[in-house]
């Protein structure tokens, strides 16, 4: 088995385009978070962008989880999930990981 840069390319496009959900989870609770305490805010904007904070957060998680196992090129399905996930934040970095991921997939455990 060859060893080739994809898998690893890969991995690292998951891991930044996670970092990107992760950031933008932060961003959602700190929205929420202030627009909670402005008195012409409605209601419901705070409870939705808390909301929409734990599926980005989720997302986030996903690519970074497939990121690392695309790194060390063990559990190709995990690695594919987090190529797929890293499209949410970042489609370009998401789909050239899921090429990339696709490609690659006889260098996986």
């Amino acid at each position: 088995m060859e060893k080739t840069w994809m898998p690893t390319t890969a991995g690292i496009l998951d891991i930044i385009s996670g970092a990107f959900a992760l950031i933008g989870t932060f961003g959602l609770i700190i929205g929420g978070s202030i627009t909670g305490v402005v008195p012409d805010v409605p209601g419901f904007v705070p409870a939705l962008l808390l909301g929409l904070a734990v599926p980005v957060a989720v997302v986030g998680i996903l690519a970074i989880v497939g990121g690392i196992c695309a790194l060390k090129r063990a559990k190709w399905g995990w690695a594919l999930t987090g190529s797929i996930a890293a499209l949410f934040p970042s489609w370009p970095l998401g789909m050239a990981a899921i090429v990339f991921t696709a490609l690659a997939k006889n260098e996986f455990e």
